[in-house]
């Protein structure tokens, strides 16, 4: 095979076994990779009615047929479990040097079944495979885990791991490769945490074999080059100030979640702007392997009280940790951030659940001695301190480390908490933007803008604007968002780059410049109807894992305050957004039935039946 490596592996961890299949080729032509790949095995070997901490639930890494070829940001890959925190399924997708390095090492797709009685770690050392001891490792932080395997094994070796958090079942515990990079939603790391599986460690060799290198090398340059020439004038913001740059745009859109999420603007925005991380915190750019942005930020914080170096934070961590907590200390917001790398969370669930906290505080439904010290909206040295003691589940920390959902729940006002699907929403209010509401409530993970993310259209421009104010017409452009952010995370690909550089400047937004890079690379010729109906076929494919799981309508859902309460102020004044009659046109565009369950022709069709 070309661009695929060709191989999967399989490790029992209850048998201690590994053992090594090929790729079929029309499965891979039909999911591509990664995320469509991922959600094909768990569909066919997971119990969508498992618990996902049993040794029933299995978990799988998957990469793309564009990872590690030296397309623009193919360095991606995806982790697919079903989730302890939303009971749905994964697809928590990482970049950083990994990915290429995992599928160098002689693997497309790595399939964890079981559980190990003891802690252990996977070693796949240039397609040697091993099961080795991680007793010593356990307790580690990620970047501790790091270092010391890399002295175990090779110092070119390439680590994800789990933290203290993943190992204590924190539900929103994530994977961390490369120390910084994570594959951070959903709580996959929990998943690991209850397996024993401690970390997998890869070292590769080589390159990917692409079917037709010319044609290949040939593309990637025309591409580069038109790249190169549009940041000649005008850099790219996501280069000069990372995705944090986003805060100035959600607060001039009045979209910017704010003390959890009752308003859409912040006053204190500019102190935790990216121009300010730049400014006082940023040591350096970072980029993962083959990309030509680099977004990524190495910073460190001097701050007395909150000292630390790392990376990030990214947009989704400061708002979610600092507007939604109405805190404007940037240095707090980074330290808080460090710690969820160190210790492996997801910072999105992290800063949520503390702002849904203090609410309740708020409020008067959770009063402060349960919480053991005062908790106040702004109160920064609480974020920090709160955040380490959920990763060690440590005495409140127990109860935030099961997310905002089931925290409000306990006290009685589950309809504070801003999820769907149990999963807290990224930084981008649906009042103010409606199309991402309808993307958070049909997202196959819950809560998320990356299964397909709207922002690109009602916010930036991109490919085409429209009003984000407007409900009517948003269906269809959401659902070929979805389509294409499919392809994307099965190719390997990066959709910061993608969107802009790889699709139709349209909103249909056809993946025309995926087509290209994959037929060069696999030489299977794909039409372009084939590979948007291989997107459709993974959305609908998880779609059916949802409906086993027990999903419909029902789920596909947004907290009250959003959709019956008026925005209070600011740019999307007096707006709710449209879910429901969005939902409605939606569910026409899937072929899905008004319970959201995907009809029998529309599964003949995408060979699903």
């Amino acid at each position: 095979m070309h661009g695929w490596i060709g191989k999967i592996l399989r490790v029992d961890l209850t048998t201690r076994t590994c053992t090594t299949e090929p790729l079929d080729e029309k499965i891979a032509k039909d999911y591509i990779g990664g995320r469509g790949l991922g959600i094909y095995f768990l569909n066919k070997e997971g119990n969508p009615k498992a618990d996902p901490l049993s040794a029933e639930n299995p978990i799988i890494m998957a990469t793309g047929p564009l990872t590690g070829t030296g397309a623009p940001t193919g360095a991606r890959y995806m982790v697919m479990t079903k989730s302890p925190l939303t009971g749905a399924v994964t697809c928590s997708n990482s970049g950083g040097m990994f990915p290429t390095e995992f599928k160098k090492a002689g693997f497309d797709v790595i399939i964890f079944t079981g559980k190990s009685e003891k802690p252990v770690y996977l070693w796949i050392d240039q397609g040697t495979v091993q099961l080795k001891d991680a007793s010593h490792l356990w307790g580690k932080n990620t970047h501790e885990t790091t270092d010391l395997l890399l002295a175990e094994t090779h110092d070119r070796a390439k680590v994800a791991c789990i933290g203290p958090a993943g190992e204590r079942q924190v539900l929103f515990a994530s994977i961390m490769n490369d120390k910084h990079r994570a594959a951070g939603r959903s709580g996959v790391g929990a998943v690991m945490g209850s397996k024993n599986l401690k970390a997998v460690v890869v070292r590769g060799k080589g390159r990917i074999p692409l079917a037709d290198p010319d044609r290949f090398k040939a593309f990637n340059k025309s591409i580069l080059d038109v790249f190169k020439e549009g940041i000649k004038e005008t850099p790219l913001g996501l280069t000069v100030n990372g995705t944090a740059g986003v805060v100035m745009a959600t607060q001039n859109f009045g979209v910017l979640p704010t003390k959890n999420w009752q308003q859409g603007t912040f006053d204190g925005w500019e102190k935790i702007d990216g121009k300010q991380l730049t400014q006082k915190y940023l040591k350096e750019n970072s980029a993962c392997y083959g990309c030509p942005i680099g977004c990524g930020r190495l910073t460190k914080v001097d701050d007395q009280g909150f000292e630390g170096e790392g990376e990030g934070p990214e947009y989704e961590t400061v708002y979610a940790m600092g507007s939604n907590c109405m805190i404007d200390n940037l240095g707090a917001i980074t330290k808080a951030n460090y710690i969820c790398n160190e210790m492996g969370m997801d910072t999105i669930t992290m800063g949520a659940t503390i702002g849904c906290a203090m609410e309740l505080v708020d409020r008067g439904y959770l009063p402060e001695d349960q919480v053991g010290r005062s908790l106040k909206w702004g109160d920064a040295q609480a974020l920090v301190d709160l955040t380490l003691m959920t990763a060690n589940r440590e005495g409140f920390g127990d109860q935030l480390a099961q997310g905002s959902y089931r925290l409000a729940d306990q006290y009685g006002h589950p309809e504070l908490a801003p999820v769907s699907k149990k999963q807290e929403f990224p930084g981008y209010e649906p009042r103010g933007a409606q199309a991402m509401g309808l993307a958070y409530a049909t997202s196959p993970i819950g809560g998320s803008h990356m299964r397909g993310d709207p922002a690109y259209f009602e916010l930036f421009s991109v490919p085409k604007s429209m009003d984000p104010h407007i409900w009517e017409g948003k269906a269809k452009v959401t659902k070929a968002f979805q389509d294409l952010s499919a392809i994307i995370d099965s190719a390997g690909l990066c959709i910061f780059f993608a969107v802009r550089n790889l699709a139709a400047k349209d909103l249909g937004v056809a993946p025309t410049g995926i087509l290209e890079y994959i037929n060069a690379a696999t030489g299977i010729d794909y039409t372009l109807e084939e590979l948007m109906q291989a997107g459709e076929r993974v959305i609908t494919a998880e779609r059916l894992f949802l409906t086993k799981a027990g999903f419909s309508r029902k789920d596909d859902s947004l907290p009250d305050r959003l959709t019956k309460v008026p925005m209070p102020k600011g740019p999307a004044k007096g707006l709710v957004c449209h879910l429901d009659e969005m939902l409605d046109e939606y569910y026409e565009e899937q072929n899905w039935t008004d319970d959201g369950i995907p009809r029998e022709e529309r599964l003949e069709e995408l060979g699903l039946s």
